[in-house]
C-alpha cells in the first residue's frame, strides 16, 4: 500500500500574535500566484513595486489561509512584517527548505 505523503503543514504568527495555519497552496491558487511571483523579476530593482508584488502574492495566499484577510490589503499590510510575508511566500510555493526556497535569492 502507498503511503500518506506527510503533512506539510505549518503555523505562522502574524505582528498581533495570531497565528495562522499555512502549507503549499491548491492548484487552483497556485497558478495565479506563480503568474503574480514571475512579474517580481521585472521589478528587482524597484523596491516598492517589488513589496507591492509580494503583497499581492499574499493576498492570493490568504483566500486560503485567512479569507476574512484577504480582500483588506491595508488591514493585512498591518499585521506583517518583511520576515513573516516570506515565510507566507515559501509556505504558498511548497518549498520546504532554504536552498530551495522560492525568496532565498531575494534574502542575502
Amino acid at each position: 500500500m502507498a503511503e500518506k505523503p506527510k503533512d506539510n503543514k505549518k503555523t505562522i504568527t502574524l505582528v498581533d500574535n495570531t497565528e495562522v495555519p499555512v502549507r503549499a497552496l491548491k492548484l487552483s491558487l497556485l497558478r495565479p500566484f506563480m503568474i503574480k511571483f514571475a512579474e517580481l523579476a521585472a521589478v528587482a530593482d524597484d523596491n516598492d513595486k517589488s513589496m507591492d508584488i509580494l503583497m499581492d502574492c499574499v493576498q492570493i495566499a490568504m483566500k486560503q489561509y485567512k479569507p476574512e484577510l484577504a480582500d483588506d490589503r491595508e488591514q493585512l499590510e498591518e499585521l506583517l512584517d518583511l520576515p513573516t510575508v516570506y515565510q507566507i511566500i515559501d509556505a504558498a510555493s511548497g518549498f520546504q527548505n532554504a536552498e530551495a526556497s522560492v525568496v532565498s535569492g531575494l534574502v542575502k
